[in-house]
């Protein structure tokens, strides 16, 4: 399977401006569901990077299909850390080609698995800011 379609980049809100792009750059749309102790790191980032992976986490896994990130945020994170959270980010499509999508269960259960070694270099190509766009509790 390959990287989705690009969507165009939304702008950024005036309180926390985009990461640098090149003009006509195209990005696709991510999702990740995560707790509110990986969200209050990408926080303190100011909305640009995700925080490196603990010892037991291998991989980084950013989801292509919203409702799959909403239903692990509930369903999980909510179970397991008392909240959850879906963020949505952009990536420079390009720099995704070299991580071929993952299918972890059925047709919309598609992730890309990150190595945790080089997140720092995938946190370099989000476009924009990361936004969260749903809150379970």
């Amino acid at each position: 399977m390959s990287v989705p379609e690009p969507s165009p980049s939304r702008p950024a809100s005036p309180q926390r401006p985009p990461a640098p792009s090149r003009p006509g750059q195209a990005t696709t749309t991510l999702w990740r569901p995560t707790g509110p102790v990986e969200l209050e790191l990408v926080r303190e980032s100011k909305w640009r990077a995700w925080p490196p992976r603990l010892l037991e986490q291998p991989i980084f896994y950013p989801v292509l299909d919203e409702d799959y990130a909403v239903r692990i945020a509930r369903d999980w994170n909510v179970r397991h850390d008392g909240a959850g959270f879906v963020t949505r980010f952009e990536v420079d499509t390009e720099f995704l080609r070299r991580y071929p999508v993952q299918q972890a269960g059925g047709r919309t259960i598609l992730e890309l698995w990150v190595p945790a070694g080089e997140l720092d270099e995938f946190n370099a190509h989000i476009v924009g800011t990361i936004e969260v766009v749903h809150e379970f509790r």
